[in-house]
């Protein structure tokens, strides 16, 4: 890998997260329903923290000498993430939400491998980091979905 490669992947993880803060935070506000409550109090949490990895991704590509896609360069792709028709349908957005981050760990152990192939342990920290978190929002999720599948 070269380090345009990483670059590259971490433009992408950039856009990926400023994306997921979108439709995390329209689905919170959309969703209705008490069922509805926890995940919206979950979206509305990760909110912060995708802020966050997006804010590390860009500092990193400045440290790199390259520079975060601005929204002219945006291209969505999270198409299961978008708000349901149904106000209620909690289900649609909890299988929306593992696919988003089901996309960014595969995203993030690419940029883990292209790192460590470039030797820029730096970005190899940052993307194991980000990498922790988004299987964590994983597994907060997949419970969100057994739950919702008993009813």
């Amino acid at each position: 890998m070269t380090d345009d490669e990483v670059i590259d992947l971490l433009q992408t993880a950039y856009g990926d997260e400023i994306e997921t803060v979108m439709n995390y935070l329209t689905n919170s506000i959309v969703l209705d329903g008490v069922s509805a409550e926890e995940v919206k109090a979950s979206l509305q949490e990760d909110i912060q923290e995708e802020l966050g990895h997006a804010e590390m991704l860009g500092q990193r590509l400045k440290q790199l000498d390259a520079r975060p896609p601005g929204s002219m360069a945006f291209e969505a792709s999270q198409e299961s993430l978008q708000p349901p028709e149904d106000t209620t349908d909690v289900l649609s957005v909890i299988e929306g939400v593992l696919d988003a981050e089901n996309d960014a760990i595969e995203t993030y152990r690419s940029l883990v491998h292209a790192a460590e192939d470039a030797d820029d342990p730096v970005t190899e920290d940052i993307a194991v980091t980000i990498l922790s978190d988004e299987e964590a929002h994983r597994t907060e999720f997949r419970g969100f979905r057994k739950e919702y599948r008993q009813d």
